[in-house]
């Protein structure tokens, strides 16, 4: 029997017909890295701000001290290097392709630090998209670190695919906003995750009140939150939800994202590292 992976293979072999063993699609990591835990932030639609969460929960787990790091999985539409405010291009040396670092030290990757320009477009297939993935994670010197981000691209395609089959995933946020639509897209990104057995560390609900400026009422601007039916729907824990705040964005437009200050965002990490242990 072979030890290819068979085409079409999905990584789910609990149904599979063919008789062949099971593939081993992991990534050996670099021999620069050594990382801990590997958490993905997916979310079942573009929109919701999953590249804002992302960057929102390296910077509070860095504040408390962890070597911390971004790989941004959204290779066709990367946002965390505007966020931190990196500019420029990625180096290496003999090591391997170097991560740039923020102003508190978090280590980020990402297409847009190797293209020529931000605004040049990835025209690339899925193949090619996943073995950037690959790439990343094996042929960037990472060095040690304790918590890595990995902000995924929307939907239930080839890079979220290739990131829970090869990445040793610790556990997977889910983020949503507060619509009925995007509540049964967040179910098919729960289900991937299961289907890929990584843990569903629980969910963040973005954009889902507004502190009105004069009498300080909490609104629904984009309808009543379902963030705690749906977390209980799936038995997961609710781990934020999180406001709008102009302010927030200003600062994450001006590559500022490390000094937001969100009391929702260090409930949110408490709880993921909660989850963590529980998942281990």
């Amino acid at each position: 029997m072979s030890n290819e992976k068979p085409r079409g293979c999905t990584g789910d072999c609990s149904n599979c017909a063919s008789k062949c063993e099971k593939a081993d699609l992991m990534f050996p990591s670099g021999v620069f890295s050594s990382i801990k835990k590997v958490i993905a932030v997916i979310s079942g639609k573009g929109g919701v701000g999953k590249s804002l969460v992302t960057s929102l929960l390296a910077s509070e787990f860095a504040a408390r001290g962890y070597k911390t790091a971004v790989l941004d999985a959204d290779i066709t539409g990367p946002s965390i290097p505007r966020a931190f405010g990196l500019i420029g291009h990625a180096k290496g040396d003999d090591r391997g392709l170097l991560p740039m670092e923020s102003q508190t030290g978090i280590k980020i990757m990402s297409v847009n630090l190797l293209l020529e320009k931000e605004d040049q477009p990835v025209v690339w297939r899925g193949p090619v998209i996943s073995g950037v993935i690959k790439q990343f994670w094996q042929e960037v010197a990472w060095d040690e670190i304790d918590y890595m981000f990995v902000d995924m691209p929307p939907g239930t395609g080839d890079v979220p695919l290739t990131v829970f089959q090869s990445l040793p995933v610790n556990g997977a946020v889910i983020v949503t906003t507060p619509q009925d639509l995007v509540t049964m897209i967040v179910k098919k990104a729960y289900n991937m995750a299961k289907l890929m057995n990584v843990p569903v560390l629980g969910i963040i609900e973005n954009m889902s009140w507004l502190k009105c400026p004069d009498c300080g009422k909490k609104l629904s601007v984009f309808g009543e939150s379902q963030a705690e039916k749906t977390a209980a729907d799936l038995d997961v824990p609710l781990l934020a939800r999180l406001p709008v705040v102009g302010s927030t964005a200003a600062m994450v437009d001006h590559g500022d994202v490390e000094s937001v200050e969100m009391d929702e965002i260090k409930a949110a990490a408490d709880g993921l590292i909660k989850a963590l242990e529980t998942a281990e």
